[in-house]
């Protein structure tokens, strides 16, 4: 039982069951959420869940990939005439996550009842940005912060929001038609081969730059160029698709040890009661957004979000609500996130050294 190939596999079985039960059930985004939810509840009370993590980073290849085939030409002429929208989205993103820093650095360094002895403020800087979970964690970890705090924040924060956004969405009767449809329709197996040694030569060259992210972001990134330059390859089985959110899925759920329950509760807690008041001024934001844009509220949501850019371009995928915008908001925001949170923490110490 103990053996990894043996853990890797029951676990897969474990994911594969619970997606064919929500898939029966109607839930949304059955292919991650009966992953997701069955491996963290396994994990989180001693089972022998695992992830391969050549399995994970196939997922996101293909996940990233598939995204990348939504870009047309249209599709990018449209997004550049939305450029202010998605800098406000990238400028909300920055607020949010420095103010829920800040939050958390009050409630919690102060005497009282939610008090955690040692908390810092670097520690809830680095734990409340929106986007780049683990590099986060590792500028935390850098600058002396409290690494495993940084990292069940964000972990918590990411299982919140793929949970609720979707569900509420749902239960909101929020839907749509994507009228960015991706380029090419119709799977060509010999173009399939093709496009999957392009978008892993993607990969590859992600990896030897050393990048964020580098086999969601390379496999996209190759995608776009192709599908944005009328090269249509392939369009991707729907099994394949499946498949990937499955394992992306079981990544996400194994970082729920037993002793994330046990960690801090406090401080847990209060990260719970800030992702769901983050969620709600996203909302909030996203409509005024409509307002002064015109497009759909719905759509903007899931762009706005602060879950991670493949659980929110997944829902926007499935759900038919604007794959290409909800893509370019997460990505943005990403690179200005990964850009400008350590710059953001040198200015406030620098502010505060000066008072």
């Amino acid at each position: 039982m103990n053996r990894p190939a043996t853990r890797i596999v029951l676990t897969l079985l474990l994911a594969l069951a619970a997606a064919l039960l929500c898939a029966a059930l109607h839930t949304p985004l059955p292919w991650m959420m009966g992953p997701l939810l069955s491996t963290a509840l396994l994990t989180m009370t001693g089972g022998p869940a695992a992830s391969a993590t050549p399995l994970r980073n196939t997922g996101q290849w293909v996940i990233g990939g598939a995204l990348g085939l939504y870009f047309t030409p249209q599709v990018l002429s449209m997004l550049l005439g939305l450029w202010w929208v998605i800098s406000l989205g990238i400028v909300w993103a920055l607020v949010l996550g420095f103010l829920a820093g800040a939050f958390l650095f009050r409630l919690h360094a102060r005497p009282g009842l939610m008090h955690i002895p040692g908390v810092t403020r670097l520690t809830t800087h680095f734990a409340s940005p929106i986007g780049g979970a683990s590099e986060m964690t590792i500028l935390g970890e850098r600058f002396g912060g409290q690494t495993e705090l940084i990292a069940a924040a964000h972990s918590l924060r990411i299982l919140m929001v793929t949970l609720i956004v979707p569900f509420g969405m749902q239960l909101s009767g929020m839907h749509g038609l994507d009228m960015s449809l991706p380029g090419p329709r119709v799977v060509a197996w010999p173009g399939l081969a093709l496009w999957l040694l392009l978008t892993g030569a993607g990969c590859w060259l992600m990896l030897r730059l050393r990048g964020s992210n580098p086999w969601f972001l390379g496999a996209l990134g190759m995608s776009i160029l192709l599908t944005a330059t009328g090269v249509n390859l392939s369009a991707l089985p729907q099994p394949m698709t499946n498949a990937a959110q499955l394992v992306l899925a079981i990544g996400l759920g194994v970082r729920f040890t037993p002793g994330f329950i046990r960690m801090a509760p406090r401080w847990m807690l209060s990260v719970a009661f800030t992702t769901v008041a983050m969620i709600l001024l996203c909302v909030g934001f996203a409509w005024l957004l409509s307002w002064a844009s015109g497009l759909p509220w719905a759509t903007l949501i899931l762009g706005v979000a602060p879950g991670g850019i493949a659980e929110m371009s997944i829902t926007a995928k499935v759900l038919q609500l604007g794959v290409p915008l909800v893509t370019a908001f997460h990505v943005t925001r990403v690179a200005a996130v990964l850009l400008l949170t350590e710059p953001m923490f040198r200015g406030w110490l620098r502010l505060s050294a000066a008072k």
